[in-house]
């Protein structure tokens, strides 16, 4: 496959309009490397994955940890984390804080994915895990939201569990980057989380997600697989190992010139 080079944000907005991006959401260097030999543009991580072994699995993709709503508080905590993320090889940062925090780091030049439509940790206001612009008031919410993250700086914002023809509509009205989550093909780039797309996800699996494979069902192939090796291991005791009576000889007549010489 030929190598990419990764994007900045300039070029990711001037692909808007033209083609659809993909996003995944990786927790380990085997599926970011994985991720980028597919072809994958965005990828949404840990920010304690982040550091040279994640930049070289994926060098060309372009990197979006997330700033944990709730660990950091005030604007200084949010400064502090992102500019230590993108010293340990981030291209950019989700935050799902107040505008004025992602104001502030829009204003110290650190790019911001913000998050619009159904966000989980203020799933409260909006009426729970649900989908969110089904009534006019409720798309108006949404379209509000995607104004005041433009507004404040914002390069790129998640549209999550939107309907699509809400999502399209405003995502041709804005010129922010908008990554659908479960909102159709609505959004500049579709985003999935890698354990819904490998199978590998035992909680609760949402409604939008797309299954690819069945790794769940592997592990637990493989895992009683390694069950009946170490059973077949801790058998042995009953009977003699392979080359038991030749290794006992050579112990035995060990043995026996040790105790020789000890009188």
């Amino acid at each position: 496959m030929k190598k990419r080079r990764r994007p900045t944000v300039a070029e990711l907005l001037a692909q808007k309009g033209q083609r659809q991006l993909s996003m995944l959401r990786v927790e380990t260097f085997d599926e970011a490397s994985a991720a980028q030999q597919a072809g994958i543009d965005l990828l949404s991580v840990p920010p304690a994955l982040l550091g040279p072994q994640l930049r070289e699995a994926a060098s060309e993709c372009f990197l979006i940890p997330g700033l944990e709503y709730g660990d950091l508080v005030t604007p200084e905590d949010y400064l502090r984390a992102a500019f230590q993320a993108l010293r340990c090889g981030a291209d950019a940062v989700y935050c799902a804080a107040s505008m004025t925090i992602v104001r502030r780091l829009r204003d110290e030049g650190i790019p911001v994915c913000g998050h619009c439509g159904l966000i989980p940790s203020q799933a409260t206001w909006t009426g729970g895990f649900k989908a969110v612009g089904r009534t006019a008031s409720s798309a108006l919410f949404v379209w509000r939201q995607v104004q005041a993250l433009e507004a404040a700086g914002a390069f790129a914002a998640e549209i999550e569990v939107v309907p699509e023809r809400v999502a399209r509509l405003i995502c041709e009205r804005t010129r922010m980057l908008m990554i659908a989550m479960g909102s159709g093909v609505g959004g500049d780039a579709q985003y999935l989380f890698a354990t819904d797309v490998l199978g590998s996800n035992r909680a609760h699996v949402p409604r939008h997600a797309k299954v690819y494979r069945n790794f769940a069902g592997e592990h637990d192939r493989l895992q009683a697989e390694r069950i009946a090796a170490f059973g077949e291991f801790g058998r042995c005791g009953e009977r003699r190992l392979p080359g038991e009576s030749a290794s006992g000889r050579y112990f035995r007549a060990g043995a026996r010139r040790v105790q020789a010489g000890i009188g």
